[in-house]
């Protein structure tokens, strides 16, 4: 990760601190050997937020995360609130309207992911901050972008909290959050 997108992580971690205070957040935070840009943990509930700056393949990313859960906390615990953000920059957006089709294909694999798993809940959010090279400077707004982010995760985790404790519910009726 270059400094550029280090920064936006930190900062992303600081204002979820802020925000979301009964977590305990870290950046790279090691899921089973793979690190996470930032992670929010407490003994009921893990945030895991994974930033696509310029990934060429953001995909790998979501598979390798869900299969670290896999392999780790889903089979440890099924009663853990998990709840998975993937911030796409502008980068994935097409000058034409739309996201580009690698964006696609990472929330097409967290989405069916996370269908399979009652307890976890995947997010593909748009990070509003066009990424610039390593020779650039970040865009005056940049912090706007991280507040919109951690908006945007917050919900995330309040939607998924709410619908959590009514799991055998949702199971009756079919429904996903």
């Amino acid at each position: 990760m270059g400094e550029h997108a280090s920064r936006v992580q930190s900062a992303l971690r600081e204002r979820l601190a802020s925000a979301v205070e009964h977590l305990v957040w870290h950046v790279e935070y090691d899921l089973d050997g793979t690190p996470v840009d930032v992670a929010g943990v407490s003994d009921s509930t893990l945030v895991l937020v994974e930033l696509e700056w310029r990934r060429a393949d953001p995909v790998d990313n979501t598979a390798t995360l869900f299969r670290h859960l896999a392999d780790g906390v889903l089979r440890a615990s099924t009663d853990r609130t998990v709840v998975v953000v993937q911030l796409f920059t502008a980068y994935y957006d097409l000058v034409r309207g739309g996201v580009s089709s690698k964006r696609q294909n990472a929330e097409f694999v967290g989405d069916r992911i996370a269908t399979a798993v009652p307890h976890v809940s995947y997010h593909g959010v748009s990070l509003p901050l066009s990424p610039p090279r390593a020779d650039g400077d970040l865009p005056d707004d940049w912090r706007d972008a991280v507040e919109t982010a951690v908006g945007s995760v917050s919900d995330a985790l309040a939607s998924r909290e709410q619908t959590h404790g009514g799991r055998e519910q949702r199971e009756e009726t079919g429904e996903r959050s």
